[in-house]
């Protein structure tokens, strides 16, 4: 289906900025934007990211990547020594050796991210400078590109925002005179995207394409009749950059769930003139596979009592997924950072009542958790075992980020994943 720039109806949403959010600057605790490699290089499957920091860093990573020990991955640390600290080095010379080595014995590579981390920035590596120069030297085989995964400047998702936001200006411009085109932004399993990619093409809907794609040189363009929407709720800087570049964006929920996903691909359909209709038969039998296999779990979650620490910035689409199709309570929703564009939708589905937070005083919010007495927190990993300890079910929030979660097939999955630690506790406590 074509249609001209003018011909796209872009939704208007009024949003729940009037409801009161508790905003807090305290002591917080998330991983780094590092950790967003985990998902990325197997996203870019001829990217491979360099991390310029120390062996912590490298320890970080080779932590958080363990299940994937058996695998070669495409990812590596050029490791700070104590003399690069001290200055008693050339950096650039140093970095330049490194890549030369890395293409050598990794070939098949044809885009490079140079990753910044804490140490790096603290010695102010200037990885931007450093990129520009390794480009005209391994160009055009290889693109060479940066950004910051530094716990200073960033926060777990946010690396993946920061790697997508470094993309956008390298992507290809439109062709002149191109139809208009829909662009899904967010790194997605290949078993999503296939899903979502069959949907769209049923609706008529087209072309589609992925960011980030599966390979470097298949990246979309971008323009003025490139309209985007978010598949991911931690991509302010990216879309901020597409915008830039003459996209559009469709403010719609994320499509977490059988509501969630309907109205994701009700927002994209309505904006390229899908006849409702065609729309309502497309979506008609997964949306009711969906429905069947949340109402599987919702017995067991339904009244239960949820509170969000801040981690993800998932919290707040899951939270509406939780509320509204399995009748969980949310008490709190934590978020690193609230963007209420993103999420206007979202916020109109939850209860009046609920506390919205955004940033975090750990100590205060722990404290607060342990009154309320949840029947189950979602947390970072450092966060559970304490938690557990003082008797309250804890979900992993890392978990919610490396599991397909969204679309109708995984519905079930996404419902079963906070179902499970209840379902534990009650084994243990027989």
């Amino acid at each position: 289906m074509s249609l001209t720039r003018e011909e796209i109806r872009v939704p208007e949403f009024k949003g729940c900025r009037q409801r009161p959010v508790l905003r807090q600057r305290g002591q917080h605790e998330v991983f780094c934007g590092l950790t967003g490699i985990m998902w990325l290089h197997r996203k870019i499957q001829d990217a491979f990211f360099l991390i310029v920091g120390s062996r912590t860093c490298a320890h970080l990573m080779q932590s958080a990547a363990g299940v994937m020990i058996f695998a070669e991955p495409r990812f590596g640390t050029a490791i700070l020594e104590e003399k690069d600290l001290a200055g008693l080095a050339d950096m650039n010379d140093e970095l330049d050796v490194v890549v030369e080595r890395l293409l050598e014995r990794r070939p098949e590579i044809r885009l490079l991210f140079l990753v910044g981390s804490c140490p790096s920035e603290v010695i102010k590596l200037d990885l931007s400078r450093a990129a520009h120069r390794l480009s005209k030297i391994h160009s055009p085989g290889v693109r060479i590109l940066n950004y910051s995964g530094s716990g200073i400047e960033t926060t777990f998702t946010q690396g993946e925002d920061a790697c997508l936001a470094s993309l956008v200006p390298n992507l290809p411009p439109e062709p002149e005179g191109a139809p208009a085109s829909l662009m899904v932004v967010g790194a997605l399993s290949d078993v999503v995207e296939d899903q979502f990619a069959r949907i769209f093409e049923q609706l008529g809907i087209g072309p589609v394409r992925f960011l980030p794609a599966r390979l470097a040189d298949d990246m979309p363009a971008v323009g003025e009749n490139t309209v985007f929407i978010l598949a991911q709720p931690f991509l302010s800087d990216t879309a901020r950059a597409l915008e830039a570049a003459g996209a559009r964006m469709l403010p719609a929920p994320f499509p977490l769930g059988a509501n969630g996903t309907t109205e994701w691909f009700r927002v994209a359909a309505e904006a390229f003139g899908v006849e409702p209709s065609l729309f309502d038969t497309v979506t008609q039998a997964p949306r009711m596979r969906a429905q069947r296999a949340v109402e599987n779990h919702r017995k067991r979650l339904e009244g239960c009592s949820i509170f969000f620490f801040p981690d993800s910035q998932l919290e707040i689409p899951l939270a509406r997924f939780l509320h509204q199709e399995l009748g969980m309570i949310p008490s709190e929703i934590g978020t690193p950072y609230l963007n209420t564009k993103f999420m206007a939708p979202e916020l109109d589905a939850l209860p009046q009542n609920v506390v919205v937070s955004e940033g975090q005083d750990v100590d205060v919010q722990l404290d607060r958790c342990l009154s309320e007495r949840p029947d189950i927190a979602v947390c970072g990993l450092g966060l559970a075992n304490p938690l557990e300890v003082k008797g309250i079910t804890t979900k992993w929030s890392i978990e919610l980020v490396f599991t397909p979660i969204q679309g109708y097939e995984q519905a079930g999955d996404l419902a079963e994943l906070f179902a499970r630690p209840l379902n534990r506790r009650t084994r243990l406590e027989v």
